[in-house]
């Protein structure tokens, strides 16, 4: 025996046919599933990219500065000019009131002016009233000395001593005199 392996029988004409069918068939047959297989790894895909895409949108709107942002934008875009009137509120509350405690301020120095005059006017008083008693002594010292002064005095002119219903003479040493006489 060889050790040339034995080649198979040739095929007839109508088995070649019939064989080259088969594997026309079988071909056509592995053909459609590649290409249903295609079909089903093109719609895998699909799916993946879709899933992929929702995942990094669902990333994206999960993504706290982003998400920031978003917000951020939304409250300047909706409240923004409400914010700026409240900061220009609270600017015009600030100047009213550095206002009010200027005037505040004012009316205490006005205040502690005034009470420092009424204390120095109590003061005044309080000296006057320790010295009206002296005053009063004063007084009557004075009008007792006028009691006795303002008569000579007045009778030692003759426009006065006619005015006093008295008559100004001249006594006989050679004095002038105011003098009343009883009738």
């Amino acid at each position: 025996m060889s050790d040339t392996p034995t080649s198979p029988a040739p095929l007839s004409d109508d088995d070649l046919r019939e064989t080259l069918d088969l594997l026309a068939t079988a071909v056509a047959s592995i053909s459609d599933r590649v290409d249903d297989q295609t079909r089903v790894l093109d719609r895998v895909n699909k799916t993946a990219a879709e899933a992929r895409s929702a995942a990094f949108a669902a990333q994206k709107q999960t993504d706290p500065e982003h998400y920031g942002e978003i917000v951020g934008a939304t409250i300047d875009g909706r409240i923004g000019d409400t914010l700026d009137r409240v900061g220009q509120m609270a600017g015009d509350l600030l100047r009213a009131s550095n206002h009010t405690q200027e005037v505040l301020r004012k009316a205490e120095d006005v205040r502690s002016d005034t009470m420092r005059q009424l204390w120095e006017r109590e003061q005044k008083l309080d000296r006057f009233k320790s010295r009206l008693p002296w005053f009063g002594l004063g007084a009557v010292v004075l009008a007792l000395a006028l009691t006795v002064t303002l008569p000579r005095f007045l009778a030692s002119k003759a426009s006065m001593c006619a005015v006093l219903g008295a008559s100004w003479t001249t006594t006989t040493t050679g004095v002038d005199a105011c003098v009343f006489y009883q009738r």
